[in-house]
């Protein structure tokens, strides 16, 4: 047996106001809409992974959900584009990634987050 796939799931009654903040910002595509239910995402292989936290790192708050990016500052001056506050960052932190942290449309922390180069 193996886990073929890790669903988030956001119980909202406002479905629609997902499309600004992870499609037209993310870039994530549509993957499936009912109306009751709409799942954004990417076909792109992508890696799993659960973390358990007793906070989000630097004495943040844990986040709901991380997202890495691989362009991060246009990630970040769309975020702010589309109205979106940044409550956190962006920094560069020690353990080796930039990111911020910013407020879905359901209140949700996400923290956006791209790994440092090490050029």
């Amino acid at each position: 047996m193996r886990v073929k796939r890790i669903v988030a799931n956001i119980g909202t009654k406002e479905i629609a106001a997902a499309k600004t903040f992870y499609q037209d910002v993310l870039g994530l595509d549509v993957l499936m809409d009912h109306g009751w239910i709409a799942t954004y995402g990417s076909q792109d292989m992508m890696t799993i992974q659960l973390s358990f936290a007793s906070e989000g790192g630097g004495g943040t708050p844990v986040p709901d959900l991380s997202i890495e990016v691989d362009d991060i500052e246009t990630v970040l001056k769309d975020m702010k584009g589309a109205g979106f506050r940044i409550e956190y960052g962006p920094v560069d932190e020690p353990w080796g990634v930039r990111r911020f942290f910013v407020r879905d449309p359901y209140g949700k922390l996400v923290n956006i987050l791209a790994h440092l180069s090490h050029d």
